[in-house]
């Protein structure tokens, strides 16, 4: 009986504890909601712009309301200036995407070896998750609203399955990788500007039911949730026409609920931080945060940060849009307003005496050519009142703000329209043009690249805590062949990231290609004999878009790489020498790997290595004499 009381107690205070996490998260995010409005509503307003919905404004309350016709009359044409913008810098944004390699710990063998193997998991991971597109996408959205979000995580339901345990299939897990747009993140202060200096960071999203079930094994009911859509909005258009445009609001959705995780950042009250997730009014999770994501294997937040511009004294990014809605808006009145007054023109203004004709019939036919105009007899002929020219005013304004458009975007007419506005150019000048939107845009450039170097520590520190004892990857290798890297957690020693190239923005594949032709020329990527390597062509031949090349191969080549594979194995066993193999070319590659300092490094801890190499070119040489010998035996005839 007291066993029974007792765990009905325990059973209440678990119930008051969950209650209490619930309201406190809950109130948590409403408040941070609340703080955040008016960044949420110029957001919005970013995305109406670029769809061409430029009608609308934000009212007092801090939601966005529609703009209507002052007249019936009145000319709302939209002139998007802003689309193009924003689809160049995603073009020029999108050619970022650095190569990644890792910097050994140090110049020991181990650490080196270990080094090669983060790297080819970084670039296997890489293509597994098309991580190329997770970056055009975050790209996107951080264009749009300022900021964007990477979240790095683990899913134990993914990668290879190992087996069976109570008949449902165990894989072996792999890191997760996903964009949220800034309209899901909660800072604990919105004058932070990193993630460094937040306490806590909240993550908002409405999950499907199923997934909620799948990720917590928790049942949950739906919730009313609004979730940022697609509309048509019929508010635009000239004198008697009606178009539609493609806006963005807030619209109801079904079969979903809002999952809350607040993640807290450890501290000496709490040393393994804390994660709480919550869904409706039940408690989904509350523990310790739990990613090693850290530096030096601390616990740290799954999200890393991409700015578009960097807002000073502020969390949330600025976006380029943002400057230039104004000039958007005062660009589509001066095109509006000119074709007001050319309207007056060509269709006339008439004046006539009160009473005089039938006013209704000249509002509804106009004056058509051979009409037939019927006046009162002693009344005022009807006429057409003098409505002037088009100032050049107008001409003039537009122009400037075309310029305006230049200056505060950073995105000349030159790369937006691929053309000039003056025909004289010479090719400096225009070289010059390309280099200033450069430029500009190294900055935008310079985060999402360091968004993405951080994005590869995260995965790599997560193979290193959640990765078992051993897996296969399958990478592209310097040769271009395909290999399978076989390797364990103990392998990641090391996450420091280095780039291979320093800027993607100005590298276009015409300079690329024009410096690797440069650079062939020169002799400079050569060896010492005076003749390109294998890799070195499979990389000229990728440079030059021609990547899938590497595949077709002489026999010279086939002997080289098969050389090359026998240097791996060296490491364990002896390789037989094969009757088809070139001698020539297996002794030189093998001297060539003789002579490496990782060899020489190798060689000092097992000597047996060495041994072992030097006999296997002996083998080689003497089967290369015995060649030469039975050629010179046919020559003389002997044969």
């Amino acid at each position: 009986m007291k066993d029974k009381l007792k765990l009905k107690k325990q059973e209440s205070e678990d119930a008051a504890f969950r209650e209490e996490k619930v309201r406190e998260v809950r109130m948590d995010f409403e408040r941070r909601a609340s703080l955040r409005r008016g960044l949420e509503a110029q957001w919005q307003l970013n995305a109406n712009f670029v769809m061409g919905n430029q009608y609308c404004t934000i009212s007092q309350n801090g939601s966005l309301e529609e703009m209507e016709r002052d007249f019936f009359w009145q000319e709302r044409e939209v002139y998007n200036h802003i689309a193009p913008i924003f689809e160049t810098r995603l073009a020029k944004l999108g050619r970022v995407r650095p190569k990644m390699s890792i910097r050994p710990a140090s110049p020991d063998e181990d650490d080196v070896r270990t080094g090669k193997i983060a790297s080819k998991i970084l670039a296997s991971t890489a293509s597994n998750l098309e991580l190329d597109t997770m970056i055009a996408k975050a790209t996107q959205w951080s264009e749009l609203t300022g900021t964007a979000f990477y979240k790095v995580t683990w899913d134990a339901s993914k990668g290879r399955v190992l087996g069976n345990l109570g008949g449902k299939k165990v894989h072996e897990g792999e890191v997760r990788v996903d964009v949220c747009p800034a309209y899901e993140l909660y800072p604990s202060s919105l004058s932070a500007e990193s993630l460094d200096e937040l306490e806590s960071l909240i993550h908002a999203k409405a999950m499907p039911l199923n997934e909620i079930r799948r990720v917590y094994g928790v049942d949950v009911g739906e919730e009313a949730i609004e979730l940022h859509g697609q509309q048509a909005v019929s508010l635009i258009g000239g004198f008697g026409v009606e178009s539609a445009a493609f806006g963005v609001r807030a619209a109801k959705v079904e079969g979903h609920c809002l999952v809350i995780e607040r993640y807290t950042r450890p501290s000496p009250d709490c040393p393994t931080g804390e994660f709480i997730a919550i869904a409706g009014d039940k408690l989904l999770f509350c523990g310790e945060m739990p990613y090693l994501n850290g530096i030096h294997g601390e616990r740290d937040f799954p999200f890393i940060k991409q700015d578009a511009l960097r807002r000073t004294g502020g969390f949330f990014g600025v976006s380029v849009i943002e400057r230039v809605i104004p000039i958007q808006r005062a660009y589509n009145a001066v095109k509006n307003r000119k074709h007001e007054f050319l309207n007056r023109i060509s269709m006339g203004v008439l004046a006539v005496e009160d009473g005089s004709v039938d006013t209704e019939n000249l509002e509804m036919e106009g004056l058509s050519p051979g009409k037939i105009l019927s006046y009162r007899q002693g009344s005022a002929i009807p006429r057409l009142l003098e409505t002037g020219r088009v100032p050049p005013d107008f001409a003039q304004e537009e122009d400037r703000l075309l310029y305006e458009f230049v200056s505060i975007s950073g995105v000349s007419e030159l790369v937006r329209s691929s053309q000039t506005r003056f025909n004289n150019m010479s090719g400096v000048a225009i070289q010059l043009l390309l280099e200033q939107d450069d430029t500009r845009l190294s900055v935008s450039a310079g985060f999402v690249r360091n968004a993405i170097r951080q994005m590869g520590k995260h995965i790599l520190r997560l193979y290193k805590q959640f990765a078992g004892p051993g897996r296969l990857s399958r990478v592209v290798g310097d040769t271009g062949e395909v290999e399978l890297v076989y390797w364990s957690k103990s392998d990641i020693t090391a996450d420091d990231i280095v780039f291979d190239t320093e800027s993607e923005v100005s590298a276009t594949p015409a300079v690329k290609q024009g410096l690797m032709f440069d650079l062939l020329q020169m002799g400079l990527l050569h060896d010492e004999n005076g003749k390109l390597s294998d890799a070195m062509r499979f990389r000229i031949l990728d440079t030059l878009g021609y990547g899938g090349m590497q595949f077709s191969r002489d026999i010279e080549n086939l002997n080289v790489s098969r050389a090359g594979k026998e240097n791996l194995a060296i490491v364990n066993e002896e390789p037989q020498v094969g009757e088809l193999d070139r001698h020539d070319l297996h002794i030189a590659e093998h001297t060539r790997f003789a002579l490496t300092p990782d060899f020489e490094r190798l060689s000092v801890k097992k000597p047996e290595i060495k041994e072992r190499l030097l006999a296997h070119i002996r083998e080689h040489r003497q089967f290369d004499k015995l060649e030469t010998q039975a050629e010179m035996q046919v020559e003389a005839g002997v044969i």
